[in-house]
């Protein structure tokens, strides 16, 4: 059920895009872990809107990333990858009501793939997608400073207490292995070549649209230039199973078998990097912080306890099945080794 606020919101948002009369109850769309998502219905189409969440929206340069991220989408757009675009209304994609920030689409037809149901044909075809967009513009780059990830764990764990959170003792009882998990990132973004590209670091499952087998890449606002190793890392540990702790490394090589059919950029140490998994700590502070009250309503906070919980245990499993997709990549993407 859509909150009347909320109802009054879209509602006007339709009227000044000029996209016709709502004609039936306008739907909320699950799946979305930061914003929220609907479906509306006109007399002119089927929309999804995206009501961006406002406490993203106070962060500092927010506006500039979703600049940058429009701009990249139209890059996309015209290279002919399969995305699902917003629509432009007085020349802007981002429309604005009140001081609240929304986005429309299109309705797409598909499915978005059941996380424990993902096939390695799925794999190789997003793998490939991934590829493609970074064969766009590839360039080496100046050697930088890598990001380092320096989360204050303690001090989590004694705000945690203080409030008598939720997640105080789980906080507590994970800390070494949260410091670790930090320690390994910045270990895996040192050993990282000077290159970057077009991509999308949040080209996870829950945002690719199935339509009679094709991949269309939904939820666009996280399009920058990234490192494609890095990223390419992160997204065949996921679309292979890490997220839901039960990792496939066949889905994990059909991912990359995909990749490098459409971009070799003749890398091959990605054991090294393996440790580029552990960004989930960065997700990881967002929620705790969520948890702890940053956040819209009380849904939103028991949503950060949720992500949490699930992501200290996703933690946990990267420490333990490291060895295993070190092996893998070690010796099953030889064949590629010219």
């Amino acid at each position: 059920m859509v909150e009347k606020a909320t109802k009054d919101l879209l509602v006007r948002l339709v009227h000044m895009c000029g996209l016709g009369t709502i004609i039936a109850d306008i739907e909320p769309v699950t799946g979305g872990l930061m914003h929220r998502m609907y479906k509306v219905m006109t007399d002119s189409g089927v929309y999804a809107v995206k009501h961006l969440n406002p406490e993203i929206m106070k962060r500092p340069d927010v506006h500039e990333n979703y600049a940058r991220a429009e701009r990249i989408e139209g890059i996309l757009e015209n290279s002919g990858i399969s995305i699902v675009p917003a629509i432009v209304t007085g020349g802007k994609k981002m429309q604005r009501i009140d001081d609240q920030y929304f986005y429309v689409f299109r309705w797409k037809q598909g499915k978005i793939a059941d996380w424990n149901h993902i096939s390695d044909e799925m794999c190789l075809k997003a793998g490939n997608l991934l590829g493609k967009i970074h064969a766009i513009e590839p360039r080496n780059i100046a050697p930088m400073t890598p990001e380092t990830s320096s989360v204050d764990w303690r001090g989590y764990v004694l705000r945690a207490k203080e409030e008598n959170a939720a997640i105080a003792s789980l906080l507590e009882e994970n800390e070494d292995l949260l410091v670790c998990a930090g320690n390994e990132l910045n270990k895996a973004r040192a050993s990282l070549p000077a290159v970057s590209c077009l991509s999308n670091e949040d080209m996870d499952p829950k945002n690719i649209m199935w339509d009679n087998g094709r991949p269309w890449m939904i939820d666009l606002e996280c399009l920058d230039y990234g490192n494609p190793i890095s990223h390419v890392m992160q997204l065949a540990l996921q679309w292979s199973g890490i997220v839901t702790c039960r990792m496939d490394m066949d889905k994990m090589i059909a991912f990359f078998d995909g990749y490098l059919g459409a971009y070799d950029n003749c890398f091959r140490g990605y054991s090294d990097v393996v440790g580029v998994a552990y960004t989930w700590v960065e997700w990881l502070e967002y929620n705790i912080q969520r948890a702890l009250g940053a956040c819209m309503d009380e849904a939103e906070r028991a949503l950060g306890i949720s992500e949490v919980r699930n992501t200290v245990d996703r933690i946990r499993y990267i420490h333990d099945i490291t060895p295993q997709i070190r092996e893998a990549l070690d010796t099953r993407l030889r064949r590629y080794v010219r």
